[in-house]
């Protein structure tokens, strides 16, 4: 009987540990799913009307939007409200120095489907276009502007007031250029032998996880993967700063899954301990999580980052997009779709410009077109001299005349080869060709639009007229009506034939004021008269 007994004890003794070695170490929830629908649940009741914040936020916002939890349209629809009246009380300025605050705010929208190019009739995407202010907080400027612009795959925007106009590729180059020689990175050194630290290390991976077939890239990649396996603790877990935390494992997990590295990969796993089982080691049964495994209490910071760890792992375990490559999101604008701005008979490409920053110019305080010249500068429709001038009594080109009605109806550049003196390497060249495929300008005769030749009000009206016509307005009129409204100008009948309906369109709407004695057609029209005109025509088309 006794050596019956110490068998059946070693049979059990090693059932029980078999048992032990596959049931998941957290009590509360039986599987990953069931630990996010749980964590999510507790996320939704503690951040009951989510602020624009990295702490009772727009984390809680990405982890909630991303994890599947049914989470009611209203609390999406208040939080997009509390962000619109955010920016508009900052007037579009986030944040003069940290521009991780629109990185942030952009991937919160994307996740919920908003569209962070019109937030209040501001742009969010627009500072991101500012290389040298992106990255003065350092590499978490460049991290951060990669991962928001890829979330919504947005184009790179262009930043009129940017010193240096930003890239992808210059803020990969410069994410690559501060990692350190262990194969890391940390907040604030760029390159050499600094200590590397696991949390800015795994947020590097994500940023440049969709650049990895660049050479240099995946070779980076490859010996940033080295660091953190050996940086990896005995738990499966990682320390930043000499303590280990929640919030180091979740950026290492999230940086893996955008790599598409399976969690259980070997060199992720030590003494059988893996980075998943790590995480919800710190997980508390409420679907909280704890800063540090001797916390007392929940943090509120490590359960957001808590919980879109965990979502994170979800998704890539059911082989869905990444946590931040959101291609599986479809933007709308709350409150109004992009078909409703305008009038009724808009052709579908033209877009309403919003705003995107602030714009003032010495030279025109006090001038009658300065509303028009700087709500256009503000758009980036219209620039400036440099030197905080804007020339208002300079006339313009052809070309630069077609550029800024191409941006005023948010059509894209794209060049053709319609005219023989327009060079495809000019930097018109894609506007010219915008606006020639748009009916917005024929050219000068002879297969020629003579870019470089001063513009005149006739040509000016005509044009304007067009892009009207692109608008929904109708710009059509019988001989009788042109006659009637140029009759008023004692100069009418210098009007070329073939700008009449254009001039008299143009005064018929008050996009030319009807005040004018005299209309001057052949006169070179000046910028701030250019100003107000097309201030004056996307007002009536409801495009401002």
């Amino acid at each position: 009987m006794k050596t019956v007994f110490k068998r059946g004890t070693g049979f059990l003794l090693a059932f029980m540990l078999l048992l032990s070695l596959s049931v998941p170490a957290f009590a509360a929830e039986t599987d990953l799913t069931a630990a996010v629908q749980g964590s999510a649940k507790y996320m939704l009741n503690t951040v009951r009307e989510p602020q624009v914040g990295s702490v009772g936020g727009e984390w809680a916002v990405i982890g909630l939007a991303r994890s599947g939890y049914d989470v009611p349209q209203k609390y999406w629809d208040n939080y997009y409200a509390t962000v619109e009246d955010y920016v508009e009380e900052h007037k579009g300025n986030l944040h003069d120095k940290k521009y991780t605050e629109y990185s942030r705010l952009i991937v919160a929208l994307t996740a919920i489907g908003a569209d962070p190019s019109d937030v209040a009739g501001y742009n969010l995407l627009t500072p991101l276009g500012d290389f040298d202010k992106t990255i003065w907080q350092g590499i978490n400027g460049p991290i951060w502007a990669l991962i928001a612009l890829d979330a919504g795959n947005y184009d790179m925007p262009r930043n009129q007031n940017a010193k240096t106009q930003a890239t992808r590729q210059m803020y990969v180059d410069e994410i690559l250029a501060r990692q350190l020689n262990d194969g890391g990175w940390n907040l604030t050194d760029k390159g050499g032998a600094g200590q590397s630290d696991p949390d800015i290390t795994g947020m590097a991976l994500q940023a440049l996880a969709g650049y990895q077939s660049q050479p240099e890239v995946k070779a980076a990649i490859d010996r940033a993967l080295d660091y953190l396996s050996a940086a990896q603790e005995s738990n499966g877990g990682y320390a930043s700063h000499n303590t280990s935390s929640s919030e180091s494992v979740v950026q290492v997990i999230v940086g893996l899954c955008a790599l598409g590295i399976d969690l259980n990969d070997a060199r992720f796993v030590k003494n059988g301990h893996t980075l998943l089982e790590n995480l919800l080691s710190y997980r508390q049964d409420n679907g909280s999580f704890l800063h540090t495994s001797a916390g007392n209490g929940d943090s509120q910071m490590a359960s957001e980052q808590g919980l879109y760890g965990l979502v994170a792992a979800q998704r890539a375990a059911a082989g869905k997009s990444t946590l931040y490559h959101m291609d599986d999101v479809t933007i709308h604008v709350t409150g109004v779709t992009k078909e409703t701005i305008g009038l009724p008979g808009k052709h579908a490409d033209v877009k309403l410009v919003p705003v995107s920053g602030s714009v003032s110019f010495a030279d025109v305080a006090g001038h009658a077109n300065q509303k028009a010249i700087e709500a256009l500068a503000s758009r980036g429709i219209i620039n400036g001299k440099g030197g905080n001038r804007f020339d208002p009594n300079a006339t313009m080109t052809r070309a630069e005349f077609a550029a800024i009605v191409v941006r005023a109806l948010g059509l894209m550049p794209k060049a053709t080869n319609a005219f023989t003196d327009v060079s495809s390497n000019a930097w018109y060249s894609g506007y010219v060709g915008t606006a020639y495929s748009y009916g917005i300008i024929t050219g000068a005769g002879n297969g020629r639009f003579n870019p470089d030749g001063t513009i005149t009000r006739q040509e000016a009206a005509v044009m304007v007229a067009r892009a009207a016509k692109l608008c929904g307005m109708d710009t059509e009129l019988e001989n009788y009506e042109i006659l009637n409204v140029l009759a008023q100008f004692t100069d009418y009948v210098t009007i070329a034939q073939w700008a009449q309906e254009g001039v008299a369109f143009c005064y018929g709407e008050d996009i030319l004021n009807q005040s004018d004695l005299n209309v001057e057609p052949a006169r070179a029209i000046l910028r701030c008269e250019i100003a107000e005109m097309l201030y004056r025509m996307l007002d009536s088309a409801k495009l401002l």
